[in-house]
């Protein structure tokens, strides 16, 4: 099952997306007499999401075969984020051996290079992505976000897919001049407001046949910069999850985004994209904003 969020005049709302368009879980609700939560976060914490994803792939899917002429078309919807307030976002630095490669850096090979993001940093499809004042280098990173889905601690990696929602696209961004001044600025450098795109979808397991298979790239203005497949992270997904897990406890909507196959410098009017087969692109237009204050 795929999902999205869009606006919806002054609210973000969960629609289901189809092969011939979206439908918005309000309407579904009316139709089916069900009551499954609007907003994705919710939706996720209730334990709802599994639900629908039930009705939907027994039958479900048949009956919006039925009701297709009354989906709402892509191009007539905005998207949003698909939610805004996580309580946790993970990040993994240097997963892939390339990218370590472009920082100058020596990849851990024991335990990931985690670090936390703010959910102020959180931004959608084709909103802006701000170069900050502070920052003269930039770079964009393509990567796969896994989404917790409920509540969780010590988890074994053979389990770990018991415990996610949904896998989404993410663009990952650092201030990369900041983060070379000194390692202890990594949160900082990763912290300003619009370093943290994701979705359009969040795709449910059951959508991927094989994670490991899953190829990821970072795009800019339309050219593949770096590209990889989730089999060759140095920590793969069941990894990530357990190892997190270990540390603290997990919370349904918590994020880890789980490492870039490269990182691209971004400059003013840039578009960058994260793109990974099976998902509809991630897209961020690039604003810097020391132009805007010159």
């Amino acid at each position: 099952m795929k999902l999205a969020t869009v606006k919806d005049r002054d609210t973000e709302e969960v629609c289901l997306c189809t092969s011939f368009g979206l439908f918005p879980l309000e309407i579904l609700n009316r139709q089916f007499n069900r009551s499954w939560p609007y907003d994705m976060l919710p939706l996720i914490q209730s334990g709802k999401l599994g639900e629908l994803n039930g009705w939907y792939c027994s039958g479900g899917q048949e009956e919006l075969g039925r009701l297709k002429d009354g989906a709402v078309a892509y191009d007539r919807v905005e998207f949003t984020p698909p939610y805004r307030r996580p309580r946790k976002i993970w990040g993994i630095g240097l997963n892939y051996q390339e990218h370590a490669v472009d920082l100058s850096e020596t990849a851990p090979t024991n335990e990931p290079a985690s670090f936390m993001k703010p959910d102020t940093t959180i931004i959608g499809y084709k909103d802006y992505i701000q170069i900050p004042l502070q920052s003269k280098r930039t770079t964009a990173e393509g990567e796969l976000g896994i989404i917790i889905g409920r509540k969780c601690k010590d988890v074994e990696q053979k389990d770990w897919l018991s415990v996610v929602a949904g896998f989404t696209t993410i663009i990952d961004i650092t201030a990369e001049d900041i983060l070379r001044k000194n390692p202890r600025y990594l949160t900082m450098s990763k912290s300003f407001d619009t370093f943290f795109s994701f979705g359009p979808l969040l795709l449910t397991p059951d959508e991927i046949e094989d994670v490991l298979m899953l190829e990821v790239a970072t795009v800019i203005n339309g050219k593949v910069h770096a590209s990889n497949v989730v089999a060759n992270m140095t920590f793969p997904p069941d990894f990530l999850v357990s190892f997190h897990s270990r540390v603290m406890t997990m919370l349904p909507g918590d994020i880890i985004s789980t490492g870039t196959p490269g990182a691209v410098p971004i400059s003013e009017g840039d578009t960058v994209e994260c793109r990974i087969n099976g998902f509809e692109p991630l897209v961020n237009p690039v604003r810097d904003l020391k132009k805007i204050s010159e």
